[in-house]
């Protein structure tokens, strides 16, 4: 234990000799979740001394200043879910996208030179802890250590610890170098780093809708997103009892039904009494420090989290999730509209197939039914040209607007048609009406 500590020592060094293991013409990548603070900033003050270093950064929170105009020759950024501190980058076309979400190598892709991620302090076994967030990091350490490449942790020692694959030990890791602190508990506030909002008037419907859809004792996974990450908070689990929770993420409210024993996971099939994650947030610092070390609380890998024969695993599977759009026939799109990218699928695909799979499992797309203030459908005869098509209408089930539930399994072209115009706004279910006449009646 204390060779343990000792190791740990030898390798703590400052941010700026940190930055010094970056080359020109390296590739950098920071794991998914809570981004290096002080490593990062102490890479970006190289502008003008590094060039052509190529940086994966999964989803982008802290600004760097690497996100906006002249920064190009010394990094080149790529992203994986687009945010708003990147926002405009992405519109302008100045960085790559990684569709691969959270997955930023794999069996098939070369591993960085150089990894950054966050870790708690070692315990006395020498073991680190990946907080509140576990993604894919330990394989993706594994992976740049077979290859030779450097692996730098900042350590926080505002980390929570939990059960499950969520640890590294200090042999594992090159350097460590100290947190920079921008206070906060990790893992407190939204999803997706938004700041939490009331929710919109649209909402209390849709949840009212889906919340007929749920059954004491269903597993539930709900995706991060502006329409999803409000539901809990708003009632819809309210009556409801014995429920199992398999998700990426825990929206706000999650944590504290699980403190009230609504959330309890004694019907799951499989790890039954867990809450199985991958990242956890949406909660208050009361909330994570009740997580801290909880056993009710499981924290596994992303790819074993969303593999299909998983998810299926548990019966009655119900994963929710957002869209921007969806067409007539049930092709559903929560990534872009045309080309302008807005989001990515994340868990949604292999969540809607493993609750098909599931023994009584359901896949629901929630949305409201309109956009930009009323205007705009997001019921459409057509999505526009270009739009990425997230879930194929071979797999679409059931979807829920402020105005109802939209029954699509098993359906013809006609039926779905039907069933969708009846949840869209009044405003637009004529023009919806003469457009299907249209494309799909004599």
């Amino acid at each position: 234990m204390a060779d343990c500590q000792e190791d740990y020592k030898r390798k703590l060094i400052s941010a700026e000799e940190a930055a010094q293991k970056v080359k020109s013409g390296d590739s950098v990548a920071f794991t998914a979740g809570r981004e290096a603070h002080a490593v990062g900033l102490a890479i970006a003050a190289r502008l003008g001394d590094l060039t052509d270093v190529k940086v994966l950064a999964p989803s982008p929170g802290y600004d760097f200043g690497w996100y906006d105009p002249g920064w190009d020759a010394s990094f080149d950024i790529t992203i994986s879910w687009p945010t708003a501190t990147a926002q405009d980058m992405l519109d302008e076309r100045r960085c790559d996208i990684n569709l691969p979400l959270i997955i930023p190598f794999g069996a098939d892709n070369v591993p960085p030179n150089v990894l950054l991620t966050e870790v708690s302090m070692p315990d006395e076994h020498g073991f680190c802890s990946f907080g509140a967030s576990l993604w894919t990091k330990r394989q993706e350490i594994e992976a740049v250590r077979e290859k030779g490449g450097t692996i730098i942790a900042e350590v926080n020692d505002r980390l929570i610890r939990t059960y499950g694959d969520n640890y590294v030990h200090v042999s594992e890791i090159d350097y460590f170098v100290e947190h920079l602190s921008r206070k906060g508990q990790p893992g407190t506030g939204s999803l997706g780093g938004r700041v939490v909002k009331e929710p919109e008037p649209y909402l209390k419907d849709i949840v009212a809708n889906l919340a007929s859809l749920i059954k004491d004792g269903d597993c539930l996974q709900i995706g991060v997103g502006r329409t999803t990450e409000p539901l809990i908070r708003m009632g819809l689990l309210e009556g409801r009892q014995d429920i199992g929770f398999h998700s990426e993420a825990t929206p706000p409210g999650v944590i504290s039904l699980v403190r009230e024993g609504v959330i309890n996971g004694k019907r799951k099939t499989l790890l039954p009494e867990r809450v199985v994650v991958t990242s956890i947030g949406g909660g208050s610092r009361e909330d994570m420090q009740w997580i801290n070390n909880n056993p009710l609380f499981y924290l596994v890998d992303l790819l074993w989290l969303e593999d299909i024969r998983v998810i299926s695993q548990n019966d009655n599977m119900v994963a929710i999730n957002n869209a921007l759009a969806i067409d007539l026939t049930g092709q559903i799109t929560a990534e872009s509209l045309g080309a302008r990218l807005l989001s990515v699928a994340g868990g949604q695909i292999p969540f809607a197939f493993g609750a098909l799979l599931s023994k009584g499992g359901r896949s629901i797309t929630v949305l409201p039914s309109t956009a930009k203030d009323g205007t705009v459908s997001r019921i459409m005869p057509h999505l526009p040209e270009g739009t990425a098509i997230t879930l194929q209408r071979n797999i679409a089930d059931l979807v829920v607007t402020e105005y109802g539930v939209a029954r699509l399994r098993n359906k013809t072209i006609r039926q779905r048609c039907e069933e969708l115009i009846a949840v869209a706004h009044p405003d637009f279910r004529s023009d919806l009406q003469k457009a299907a006449q249209k494309l799909y009646w004599p």
